[in-house]
């Protein structure tokens, strides 16, 4: 395997497979199985999920609701995304913990870096949840946090586009894929890969982001063996 630990970031929208809301059961187990897959492998495995397949904080906002409020219910969406992923994860016989960023035991472990990096050590995957735990900060910026925080070598953002393009290719037919792009290029060519914070703190600390698509099954892998699909994010 290229990579000992990684932060796989997984969008909720991703979760919402075919449907149009909510958790697709079939593309949860498809993740689960992906993962297990790397994890029986020796692969430390950190894991965070957003919340926009039930709720986004920022949406709400646009719409009425209390910015701050809102971002609380789009945390609490996560920890409903992330309490399935460990469901999903305990029926493949893989280890795992829920970790919170905001306390609400017994429902999930508050987070520390100690404990979560203890638990990567054991083999157990961790799944974080709740992103940073404060309103104004997206699932993106916490996952690039719990990258920094558990050392892990590598971010790997699985979406449900093969990489990083020009221009949304679920939109434009003509955008083209890169294989390779700097921190100064997303910013220079307004690519919308991550937020603006989650970027900068990737580019200031040289940690690398891989951006490819998790609905093919057995990518994960493929990126862990360090196979060239999706795209490579450094400085």
């Amino acid at each position: 395997m290229k990579y000992k630990r990684i932060l796989l970031k997984l969008s909720g929208e991703s979760l919402m497979g075919k449907k149009s809301y909510g958790i697709d059961e079939d593309c949860l187990e498809r993740y689960a199985r992906q993962i297990t897959e790397i994890a029986n492998e020796g692969v430390q495995i950190g894991v965070v999920i957003g919340g926009g397949n039930i709720f986004r904080g920022l949406q709400g906002a646009n719409k009425g609701f209390d910015r701050v409020k809102g971002d609380n219910m789009g945390m609490l969406a996560t920890v409903i995304n992330g309490l399935a992923l460990s469901s999903a994860l305990d029926a493949k016989g893989c280890k795992n913990k829920v970790l919170t960023a905001i306390r609400m035991e017994p429902i999930g472990e508050f987070y520390s870096k100690s404990k979560a990096v203890e638990y990567l050590e054991q083999g157990i995957v961790a799944i974080f949840c709740a992103g940073t735990g404060n309103p104004y900060f997206t699932t993106d910026t916490g996952s690039s946090l719990r990258a920094l925080e558990i050392e892990a070598d590598v971010m790997l953002k699985g979406t449900r586009v093969d990489g990083i393009y020009t221009a949304d290719p679920e939109k434009d037919p003509h955008a083209t894929k890169y294989d390779s792009i700097t921190y100064d290029e997303i910013y220079s060519e307004n690519l919308k890969v991550m937020d603006l914070t989650a970027t900068t703190m990737c580019k200031d600390n040289r940690l690398p982001i891989i951006v490819f698509n998790m609905d093919v099954e057995g990518n994960l892998k493929r990126v862990m063996d360090g196979e060239n699909i999706g795209t490579i994010v450094s400085i």
